[in-house]
Parts: structure tokens; C-alpha cells; sequence
């Protein structure tokens, strides 16, 4: 994919989330990813897990410039005032080692709660922990990496000659998340386990990743987001001055999927 030409959001936020970048892995958008870091402001940034994907690296040995160049942008911001946390996910788990501990001005956390500029509370986590293949059977996990690294060679595949008759890009792995049961299924107790954690917690929503399927949703009475993920999506999760919450996607003029608005003006509604 080329790098984003137009950039629609506002460049100065408050707070940005963004999880399942897997660098390191071939089909990471480290160019999207590049554009969109170098072009954002904020204050705080989180990295909510599997920003490096060490299970890929183990099998093949692939790190471009780009994937260098997202790196140095992330430790620029920490340098130049940005709080960044890294809260590690299951393909980079082996960083949850170094929990509590400052790697180049970034705070490695295993989960952390963040308060919103309208006061509400949320608790930031990968969201591995909530999926009972990967904490259950380890190898199911890999298994299930392993089908899905497979769809998105063959997605590749299509989309390419989808272009060569001037079609739009389409992700096979996001239409079978989404039409075929047992991973609808799957999507459906992953969110309502999230949202049983964050009423456990007793904060107002938690933000996560993990699943690859970003989300801006009211799930059992709690606030349910996921980041997505910069393989298939390209999305992110931005807080504005005011605490509503955006959910956008960096590689489409569209731009914002769904909004959280502010605590004030849910209120009024």
C-alpha cells in the first residue's frame, strides 16, 4: 500500500492508541504507520501490545528500514516530551518481563488505567488475557497465526488482481471475521469478557487490541474500544482536548469510523 497523501485528522490530540502493529512481519503497514506518527502531536501515547511480532521473527528474519524508521519515531516522541507506554501483548510477550522499568524514556506496563480529560477511567490492556486459546493452549494460538498469516498472503493475492481491474483494496481475513459464525462467535465472548473485566475494575470502559476488528462500542453497560491493528486496518484510537474519543482508519479519506463523544455532552443527550 502506498503511503497516506491526504491527512484529515486533527495533528495536535491528547492521547493516541494504537496496538497490533507486528513489525516484523511482512504484512505490517510500517509506511502508513510512519506518516501517521510523524504527522500526529500528543501527550500521551500508548502502544497497547504486539507492536513487535517475535513469533514471526522467529520463523523469518525481516526487519526493512521502515520498520527501523517507526521505532526511531516513537522513541523521538518519548525524547521530546510525549509520555509513551508500551503494554505488551502475546507476540511480544517476552517485554512483560520488564515491567516497570523505562527502555528509552518508554514505561513498559502490563496494564494501566487512563483517565480521560473529562474525568472518566479506562483500563488500557492487549487483551490476550481475555482469549482462552492463547492463555489455554499456547499452540492453538500459533496455529491460529499461523491461518491467519495465511489469509493475508491470500488476500494479497487478490487484491491484486483486484487492481488490475481498478477495484478497491478488500480484506478476506475482516469479511470471514465477520460472516463466518465461530468467529463471530469468538468476537462476540472476547468483547463481553473485556467488558466483565472493566465492570470488575469499576472504571468506565477499557481499551484494548488483540483481535484485529476495531470497535467503538456500549457493551453491557460499559465502554468497549479496540484499537485495531496496522496489518489489515490501519486504525487508531484518538482522545481531543474535550475526553470524546475517535476511532479512525489512516488509510481512508472517510476518515472517522465512530466517536465516544465527551462525558459532558452524553450526559445532555
Amino acid at each position: 500500500m502506498e503511503p497516506i497523501k491526504a491527512f484529515p485528522f486533527k495533528r495536535h490530540v491528547r492521547s493516541i492508541w494504537i496496538s497490533d502493529v507486528h513489525l516484523g512481519y511482512p504484512g505490517c503497514s510500517a509506511d502508513h504507520l510512519l506518516t501517521f506518527l510523524r504527522r500526529m502531536r500528543c501527550e500521551k501515547l500508548y502502544l497497547v501490545g504486539d507492536i513487535v511480532d517475535f513469533w514471526s521473527l522467529k520463523k523469518r528474519r525481516f526487519w526493512p528500514q521502515a520498520h527501523n524508521n517507526v521505532v526511531r519515531s516513537i522513541l523521538g516522541k518519548a525524547k521530546h516530551g510525549t509520555e509513551v507506554y508500551f503494554i505488551p501483548g502475546n507476540h511480544d510477550e517476552a517485554m512483560r518481563g520488564y515491567e516497570g522499568m523505562a527502555l528509552g524514556n518508554v514505561e513498559v506496563r502490563d496494564r494501566l488505567v487512563h483517565e480521560t480529560a473529562d474525568g472518566r477511567r479506562f483500563l488500557v490492556m492487549h487483551g490476550d488475557q481475555f482469549d482462552a486459546a492463547v492463555l489455554n493452549s499456547r499452540w492453538l494460538g500459533k496455529l491460529g497465526a499461523s491461518l491467519y498469516d495465511f489469509l493475508l498472503r491470500a488476500n494479497g493475492l487478490v487484491n491484486r488482481v483486484r487492481a488490475r481491474f481498478g477495484m478497491d483494496y478488500w480484506s478476506l481475513a475482516a469479511f470471514l471475521k465477520h460472516r463466518v459464525k465461530n468467529a463471530v462467535k469468538y468476537i462476540s465472548k472476547f468483547e463481553r469478557a473485556v467488558a466483565r473485566e472493566a465492570r470488575r475494575q469499576r472504571v468506565d470502559g477499557l481499551i484494548c487490541g488483540h483481535i484485529h476488528r476495531p470497535e467503538i462500542a456500549r457493551i453491557d453497560g460499559v465502554n468497549y474500544l479496540n484499537c485495531g491493528d496496522w496489518v489489515e486496518s490501519c486504525t487508531a484510537l484518538l482522545e481531543h482536548h474535550d475526553g470524546s474519543i475517535e476511532l479512525i482508519h489512516c488509510a481512508d479519506q472517510s476518515a472517522i469510523l465512530k466517536t465516544l463523544p465527551p462525558l459532558q455532552q452524553r450526559a445532555a443527550a
